[in-house]
């Protein structure tokens, strides 16, 4: 069995000694307190959890492709809710049925069922959730004033 000889200092040893020795790691942020991974119950994912927060991340990436889809066409109309026009939502609608076509000719993960979404319906859907809007009333038309010249309107102000 080999054991290292105690007098061998590394020179990444040394550095870390000489910063303790200067006080260097003296202030930093979270001395003393527990990591935080290691905090609660154990879950063996925790650096994927973890990985996920940091970036802004959903969950749902982790997912399988059919779970996805599922969910994704469960959300549809929040997702086109703040689209302006009709055919922003027909391109939205057609975009997820070319996913769930591929989906169907290479499936994978658990057995979903899973169809393509008919865009008439979710545009019908659309409608029915925007906001109904006051036609704009044009403004009167303003009175016609008799027309005179640039002259006369001169000779008026002195």
């Amino acid at each position: 069995m080999y054991a290292p000889d105690p007098r061998y200092e590394t020179a990444v040893d040394r550095q870390i000694r000489e910063a303790q020795e200067r006080g260097e790691f003296d202030d930093l942020p979270g001395k003393g307190r527990p990591l935080p991974a290691l905090e609660g119950r154990f879950d063996e994912n925790w650096w994927v959890r973890g990985f996920l927060r940091r970036e802004g991340l959903s969950s749902d990436a982790l997912l399988p492709p059919s779970v996805q889809l599922r969910k994704e066409i469960d959300r549809l109309p929040e997702t086109v809710r703040p689209l302006r026009d009709e055919r922003r939502v027909r391109d939205a609608v057609e975009e997820l049925n070319a996913r769930i076509v591929e989906h169907m000719r290479f499936p994978s993960g658990p057995r979903i069922p899973i169809r393509r979404q008919d865009p008439d319906e979710v545009v019908a859907r659309w409608r029915a959730d925007r906001p109904v809007r006051p036609v704009p009333v044009a403004p009167a038309a303003p009175a016609q004033r008799e027309h005179r010249s640039w002259w006369s309107r001169l000779r008026r102000r002195r």
